[in-house]
């Protein structure tokens, strides 16, 4: 696992075919770390997206696909699954020189080579962390991009984050299930544990409060420690105490193995989307 110091001011100039969350997260971090607006082109078709992308960085998006992107060494694809494959034939004629970043979720590899015409891609599954600069990506390169263009991706991601290379392209899948929607599962253990602070007395405002605090020192007391979860786990569930019982609660209405079985869900659901949307 890796983070990026980066020098965006030096980076060739990025194209971004959509314009919406997870674009706005690149760019953000881009423009933040010294990258001039001037150096970023952006393809968006919906209006209100791009008033956002002017008013939030100060990008003037273009409506469609054109000669603009030619100036791009990098390619950026933040688009939904479904709508790729036509993105990608109206863009085609202008990017096959540039090396290429897919963001969209499920869509292979090979699928994107074919509709570009070009091997040089690179897949990530970022997750939405990116927006305040705390993101987790996991990356595949195809053998086609060399270490200069893995170099050009790590640079332009890290400024979202933490990367994490894999060696296969099927483990993004697993990437998807745990850190791609696991956002989703911390804001939905968020919500449970907000909900029972009111139920037991206090406001939803401290309650909220407490239990994100609870979740952020957590994962940073894990992140520093040699130890694993379940030692940590057992540092802190004392035989008869408080945690005991609501961990011995959870372990009898299986919610570890109910957890793990819908992260395999995830990873269904990405696999699906390959096939579905990447024919």
């Amino acid at each position: 696992m890796t983070t990026s110091s980066t020098s965006p001011s030096t980076l060739p100039p990025v194209a971004f075919i959509g314009g919406g969350n997870m674009a706005s997260a690149i760019i953000g971090g881009l423009l933040r770390q010294g990258m001039p607006a001037s150096d970023i082109i952006v393809v968006e078709p919906y209006e209100a997206a791009r008033e956002a992308l002017q008013a939030n960085f100060g990008i003037a998006a273009l409506t469609e696909a054109g000669p603009a992107l030619q100036r791009a060494a990098l390619v950026v694809w933040a688009v939904k699954p479904q709508t790729f494959k036509d993105a990608a034939a109206a863009a085609a004629a202008h990017t096959r020189h540039a090396l290429h970043l897919s963001v969209a979720a499920g869509i292979t590899t090979d699928s994107i080579a074919a509709w570009l015409g070009t091997a040089r891609l690179v897949r990530a599954m970022p997750n939405t962390p990116a927006l305040v600069g705390k993101g987790m990506t996991g990356l595949y390169a195809r053998p086609e991009v060399d270490a200069d263009g893995k170099a050009l991706i790590a640079r332009v991601m890290g400024s979202t984050g933490q990367l994490l290379w894999v060696d296969q392209e099927q483990k993004l899948d697993a990437v998807t299930a745990i850190s791609g929607s696991g956002p989703a599962y911390v804001f939905l253990f968020l919500e449970a544990m907000t909900r029972a602070g009111v139920d037991m007395g206090l406001t939803a405002e401290q309650a909220h409060q407490l239990a994100v605090a609870t979740f952020q020192g957590g994962a940073e007391l894990a992140a520093r420690s040699d130890e694993s979860p379940e030692v940590l786990r057992q540092r802190v569930t004392s035989k008869g105490g408080t945690t005991h019982a609501a961990i011995t609660h959870m372990q009898e209405q299986q919610v570890p193995e109910h957890f793990i079985a819908a992260m395999r869900k995830a990873e269904a659901r990405a696999q699906e989307l390959a096939a579905e949307f990447g024919r």
